[in-house]
């Protein structure tokens, strides 16, 4: 793997270069609220790669919460019917991304295309698309990305990487993309003493996560061995469905759920668009069925769901990695207090017989 080191001002070179070619997105804080946003960089002195992971996934760009992708409007005199596709190929780079929003972007891939079906409006969105993550330094609050194997450096997915130094940043090529990229610039090659701070910055980020985070890491594979196997009391997801205000906040905000539901919507006579729109297994109608039946009505049966989903084996074997990338977003939005971290927990106290 061939790694260089670049200035701020390179980098700065580099996001103006790429807006010739791509629409690149970037996490940028806004200014009176503070909040960060992976959003279109139309400055490239915005870039904030220091800031803290952004309060939406980044899936955003690539699987947005509503799109429109298809008008159609029927004649009824010709009985004809006029079609026009609504999703376009853009190329874009998504500059700064932090690991666990990579690894939920690799778990879009293998959910989206590498399977059975491919989709093609996903498909559409990511194929121009070029990854350059971005190694954090020090956990933010809610993360235990340590825990799930996502963080706080990536090793695999991007095209480059990224890790700050004292001086400079240290620059991974991770694919074709990112070698050609590399190439077209004369680059300074990294040292060897270079690569050895890279690896003291990854290891001194992990020291710095709470006791909590690093904990749990060994729970969190036992309870993927309870879910997997069924050995949860029911009591266990009651508990944990009545803290449930099925908002559907935890689906909107994690980086790998990609539930979505389709729906036409007529906008004049005999126009219409077909929307998708990304939907949440906490909501009551998500598995209603024809006729009424609904078989995950109680709210304990779509908990259940919701953490076989992203803790399972099976599930793991569809990612190729746990659906949870530890971002920490659900248990940051949720109003009833069971996000991820709190749902080890609730299942640690089964196991352990109320100890933790």
């Amino acid at each position: 793997m061939s790694m260089y080191i670049l200035s701020s001002d390179e980098i700065s070179q580099l996001v103006t270069e790429l807006q010739a070619s791509y629409a690149v997105y970037g996490p940028q804080v806004e200014p009176q609220t503070r909040q960060v946003f992976f959003d279109l960089i139309n400055d490239a002195t915005a870039l904030d790669l220091e800031a803290p992971i952004p309060s939406m996934p980044v899936k955003e760009i690539l699987f947005p919460q509503m799109e429109r992708i298809l008008k159609y409007k029927y004649d009824a005199e010709t009985q004809s019917v006029e079609m026009a596709r609504q999703y376009f190929e853009q190329p874009k780079v998504l500059f700064g991304l932090r690991p666990c929003d990579l690894a939920g972007i690799q778990a879009l891939d293998r959910f989206f295309l590498g399977q059975e079906f491919v989709d093609d409006v996903y498909l559409t969105h990511r194929r121009q698309c070029l990854l350059i993550s971005n190694t954090c330094l020090h956990p933010f609050p809610q993360c235990f990305c340590v825990c799930t194997h996502s963080g706080p450096d990536a090793d695999e997915g991007f095209d480059l990487d990224l890790t700050k130094l004292a001086d400079g940043y240290l620059v991974k090529v991770g694919s074709e993309k990112g070698r050609a990229l590399a190439d077209a610039h004369n680059w300074t090659p990294a040292k060897p003493q270079q690569l050895s701070e890279q690896k003291a910055v990854v290891d001194k980020c992990i020291d710095l996560f709470p006791d909590m985070a690093t904990d749990n890491k060994a729970w969190v594979s036992r309870v993927m061995n309870r879910i997997t196997t069924g050995f949860i009391k029911s009591e266990t997801w009651e508990y944990i469905g009545d803290q449930c205000l099925e908002c559907g906040a935890c689906s909107f905000v994690c980086p790998t759920c990609s539930c979505f539901n389709i729906e036409d919507a007529q906008t004049e006579c005999g126009e219409c668009e077909r929307l998708r729109t990304r939907d949440s297994c906490s909501f009551e109608g998500y598995a209603r069925m024809a006729g009424d039946h609904n078989p995950r009505q109680p709210v304990e049966d779509r908990r259940n769901k919701r953490f076989f989903c992203k803790l399972s084996y099976s599930q793991s074997k569809k990612y190729l990695r746990p659906g949870c990338v530890g971002c920490g977003r659900c248990q940051w939005v949720c109003p009833g207090d069971i996000g991820l971290p709190n749902v080890v927990q609730y299942i640690r106290r089964e196991i352990t017989g109320g100890e933790a």
